[in-house]
């Protein structure tokens, strides 16, 4: 299986969400999403829980624990094997209802235009 295309979604403004959340966490914490986002791109739409679980409205769930603080990045599919990760929470019981909409709204932004809402860089 050859590995998935992510792509970190970017606002028309030009900021990127998910690199923002990122460069808020420790590094300890901005490891263990890198190396979840790597299972991702390694395995897909393959990928199952605990890694992953899918939300609603074609948003999933990328989960990363670090002791009792449960990370979560929001993303959804496009196209067969490209991924768009949109932006990152942190979860005490639930994903905030705002932080879903928000995901679904930019998916649908992205679907729109795809090259102005993909941001260069990584992470």
């Amino acid at each position: 299986m050859p590995t998935t295309r992510l792509v970190i979604y970017q606002d028309m403004d030009g900021a990127a969400p998910l690199l923002d959340w990122l460069s808020e966490q420790t590094d300890r914490v901005r490891a263990k999403c890198r190396s979840k986002l790597e299972r991702l791109r390694q395995f897909g739409n393959e990928l199952r829980r605990p890694d992953c679980d899918y939300l609603r409205n074609g948003i999933y769930e990328l989960r990363a624990r670090d002791g009792n603080v449960h990370y979560r990045i929001l993303y959804g599919f496009v196209g067969q094997h490209i991924v768009l990760l949109s932006h990152g929470c942190t979860k005490e019981r639930a994903i905030p209802n705002r932080e879903i909409e928000r995901a679904v709204k930019n998916l649908a932004m992205f679907k729109g235009n795809p090259v102005a809402h993909t941001a260069q860089g990584g992470f």
